[in-house]
């Protein structure tokens, strides 16, 4: 999974990016790894691996991971070239997801490129920029596409929905909320382009620390932001990137003794990849044995052939069936021999639709 974060200037989102990565390569003792100065791969934590790993005498742990790109240089203009300009929009247009660090606190040590603090306002700014750069992507697939058109039945009716969706962008409004005709050719061609507001948003409201103990309730600017999202069926969550950077020094245990002094029960980190998986729909199933135990992300609804074509496409194309458990089933028992004298172990074939938590070795013949 890949989230892209991006912000104004002086929001907050940079003191995010870096703390995130940093505590959520030392949290699952991962190696942070950097691929370029914007982009850092953090391991997602999980309690339920390191159990097995331990159950297991496994060699190896491995976590699912997420790739965290920092987009800078997003400005008002950076469409037309502000800032970075059009840079940060290669990066973006990669994601699966969008993370918007708004900044919700008041500090006049911290400057505001609009002077104020006002999420609705610098949300709409984003946006905006992010609606420029799609029409401009749509513009240049319908030149392409009208001198053909004439001649050609599939490509007028590509033309009817290309401009359809630019006149939904040029009144303001996102591709998200843009409805695609129910026909094959026009769900596959609005997926081809793209598009940067088709996205999912996952909005991070940057509070100052008294404001997280009670999630953002009291702060009417955490509520703007609350009340832009249920519009366009984002994820919220509350963050002070400001602690994340503390939290982001300490190991395990003192990180558990800090949240608990500031009465949380989870990390900004931990809060981002509940919302990230929420949004897009992912869950994640587990292998174990002595030489690895790991995490595999997978959409929801997914069936076991294609789980496990996750690891190797070897495995979904000879697949014979899949030996399924719980994974606190298979904690509870011991081992596995111990579940599946107690019949808790499933034989399940190529219907079996996967479950967040379940523990399975596949069966397979090429």
């Amino acid at each position: 999974m890949k989230l892209g974060i991006v912000g104004l200037p002086n929001v907050g989102k940079s003191t995010l990016f870096n703390s995130l990565t940093k505590a959520g390569a030392e949290s699952a003792n991962y190696p942070f790894c950097t691929i370029d100065p914007n982009v850092g791969i953090v391991a997602v934590p999980d309690e339920r691996l390191k159990q097995l790993g331990d159950m297991y005498h496994s060699k190896k742990v491995t976590p699912a991971v997420i790739e965290f790109v920092d987009i800078a240089g997003l400005v008002k203009g950076a469409s037309k070239g502000e800032g970075l300009g059009n840079q940060f929009l290669a990066n973006i247009r990669e994601v699966d997801a969008i993370v918007h660090v708004v900044r919700c606190f008041e500090d006049t040590n911290v400057v505001h490129v609009d002077g104020s603090v006002d999420p609705a306002r610098d949300i709409e700014t984003i946006n905006l920029e992010l609606i420029f750069s799609d029409v401009e992507i749509l513009e240049r697939r319908i030149a392409k596409v009208a001198k053909q058109a004439r001649m050609d039945k599939t490509l007028a009716k590509e033309l009817e929905l290309l401009e359809a969706v630019k006149a939904h962008l040029e009144n303001g409004n996102l591709a998200k909320t843009f409805e695609v005709p129910e026909d094959e050719d026009a769900e596959e061609w609005f997926k081809s382009y793209n598009l940067l507001t088709a996205k999912p948003v996952i909005y991070a409201a940057n509070v100052a620390e008294e404001d997280l103990a009670d999630d953002g309730a009291n702060n009417a600017h955490v509520a703007a932001v609350r009340e832009r999202a249920k519009e366009e069926n984002s994820e919220v969550f509350v963050i002070c990137a400001q602690i994340e950077q503390e939290i982001a020094e300490l190991d395990d245990d003192e990180k558990a003794m800090f949240l608990e002094d500031l009465g949380l029960k989870e990390s900004g980190l931990e809060k981002l990849i509940k919302a990230s998986y929420s949004l897009l729909g992912l869950i994640s199933y587990l292998t174990a044995g002595e030489d690895e135990t790991r995490a595999w992300t997978i959409k929801k609804g997914t069936k076991a052939p294609q789980a496990a074509g996750k690891i190797h496409s070897d495995f979904e194309r000879g697949f014979i069936r899949a030996e399924v458990v719980n994974y606190q089933d298979l904690l509870d028992c011991g081992s596995l021999s111990a579940a599946k004298e107690k019949g808790i172990v499933g034989l399940e074939g190529k219907e079996y639709v996967v479950k967040d938590g379940d523990v399975i070795l596949f069966r397979f013949n090429v």
